[in-house]
């Protein structure tokens, strides 16, 4: 053989725990099945098609249902109708335009671009970590990651090879920091103690969902602030006890070769620079005055900001918070890239637009076969037979609230291991939750709380999932002997732990009707 021929693949190495090697074989399974569906556009492309069947076959026996509302008979009707067949042409467009994600995910991301490629979140990110005391590294690089949920896939390109640094810098396996950045950012996707595009992204589609049963419910960006402000550090608190108690003791954590101490430029790259810290505190200070004059504008009852009657949930600051998200990050990237030379001109700015806009192509394009799904599914009133059916099948049964909620978590679990995008699954179970648990006494923003819970867990374990492959490839820098199993080893029992905990912590909360959120 060759001096240059190609070397051996790493092959995955299999946990001493036979709990841990029955779940790695599953997520074999997974990764096997999940391998042969198509990709999500065309995915529900054939969902469409299958409804268009269901629809035929439903409309010919003479499915109904009875609205609990309006007393009205529902019916299905046929897709592959003329009249469903014309809507079906004649409405493409509207119903793509009419999308409620598009336009407030596309709004959101335009300010978002602007402070990403300003350099401010992962100079914030870095400034977080850079000279927290040992013991506290990793419910630090943990919080950070909660808080970098608003960079949104960014936070995974910037803290996992940033967690291995800070590691390296204590004398701490980078394998673990790694770790602890990867599954923090995965493992509670949902959790955020700042407000995010996945809020303003699901509240859109919960509210598309809760008109099915009343047409002037309103599911706000913030229906779910405190409870996922709590969460954030629940979630980062529990990482840090299963990590620090339990796995920092493995022996294999070390990587192939003695971790030395980051050379010059690796503390270079680690550390804020003095421009940097005086930015993050300009910075800081016009976050402050931008939430100090939103705050001022509302005060007076009079003020346009305000909803009817004065209202606050109502006002017009609430219902148009992807503008005001949009606009805050915007301001705060604009200052930050000034001051930091990222931007020299206005028109950087507008380029930093542009490149956001761009990144959103894949889904944008998502969004339009999930559009015209929904529309389909919508038409056929098939979702709302099965809200109704479904309620009276739980009033039937006389389960209690909660038990509903957490049979409705370990669905979600299982289905987010093949479809990683929270934004597709959500458009795909909220026509069908969020009516069914309305009719049932349960509030739309509880059935969204429950669902951000069992979409964020899984997402560390799941092979489906482009960043697990990403983690693995910063783990095999350290150790180059490390595959699926190696990963799927320390994760599991994170994922497993973070479940139980986030799920009880939800139960709770819900049971001592606390409010998630405003709205």
């Amino acid at each position: 053989m060759s001096a240059t021929a190609a070397q051996p693949q790493p092959q995955p190495t299999e946990p001493r725990s036979r709990v841990l090697r029955a779940a790695f074989r599953s997520l074999a399974v997974i990764e096997k099945a999940g391998n042969k569906l198509p990709h999500p556009f065309w995915l529900f492309w054939i969902l469409a098609a299958v409804v268009a069947v269901l629809s035929a076959v439903l409309a010919g026996v003479g499915v109904s249902a009875v609205h609990p509302g309006t007393h009205k008979t529902i019916v299905v009707q046929n897709l592959l109708s003329k009249d469903g067949l014309t809507m079906a042409v004649e409405d493409a467009v509207d119903n793509f335009a009419a999308f409620p994600p598009l336009a407030t995910i596309l709004t959101v991301m335009f300010g978002i671009a602007v402070a990403e490629r300003s350099g401010l979140f992962a100079t914030l990110l870095r400034r977080m970590v850079a000279r927290v005391p040992g013991r506290y590294l990793t419910f630090a690089l943990s919080l950070t990651a909660m808080v970098g949920h608003v960079a949104g896939d960014a936070a995974y390109v910037t803290l996992i090879p940033l967690g291995a640094m800070i590691y390296r810098a204590a004398g701490r396996s980078p394998v673990l920091g790694c770790i602890v950045a990867y599954v923090s950012v995965s493992a509670g996707y949902d959790a955020s103690p700042s407000l995010t595009t996945t809020d303003v992204l699901l509240s859109s589609i919960s509210t598309a969902a809760a008109h099915t049963i009343d047409a002037g419910h309103v599911v706000t960006p913030v229906a779910n602030y405190f409870f996922g402000l709590a969460s954030s550090v629940l979630v980062a608190l529990v990482i840090t006890l299963v990590v620090d108690k339990v796995l920092a003791r493995r022996a294999d954590l070390e990587p192939d070769e003695p971790a030395a101490a980051p050379d010059a430029a690796e503390l270079k790259a680690i550390e804020v620079t003095a421009q940097q810290r005086k930015a993050l505190r300009v910075t800081g200070l016009v976050a402050l005055g931008f939430l100090a004059l939103l705050a001022v504008a509302m005060v007076p009852s009079s003020s346009p900001l305000r909803g009817e009657g004065g209202g606050l949930v109502n006002s017009p600051l609430i219902g148009g918070m992807a503008l005001v998200l949009g606009l805050f990050f915007a301001v705060l990237g604009t200052v930050h890239g000034r001051m930091t030379g990222a931007f020299s001109t206005a028109r950087d700015v507008v380029g930093a637009m542009v490149d956001g806009a761009r990144s959103m192509a894949p889904i944008v394009v998502l969004f339009f076969a999930i559009s015209q799904f929904l529309a389909y599914f919508t038409w056929t009133n098939i979702g709302d037979i099965l809200a109704v059916k479904g309620a009276e099948s739980l009033r039937d049964l006389h389960m209690h609230g909660w038990t509903v909620l957490v049979g409705i978590a370990v669905l979600i679990t299982f289905m987010n291991l093949v479809i990683t995008s929270g934004s597709a699954l959500w458009a795909l179970a909220a026509p069908v939750f969020v009516p069914m648990l309305m009719l049932v006494g349960i509030a739309p923003e509880t059935t969204q709380a429950v669902y951000r819970v069992a979409d964020s867990v899984t997402n560390c374990i799941t092979p489906m999932s482009p960043y697990f492959v990403m983690a693995l490839g910063f783990i095999q820098q350290y150790r180059k002997s490390a595959g699926i199993g190696t990963l799927a080893s320390f994760t599991i029992p994170i994922a497993g732990v973070v479940w139980v905990v986030w799920v009880a912590f939800f139960v709770a909360w819900y049971l001592l009707g606390i409010p998630f959120g405003v709205g």
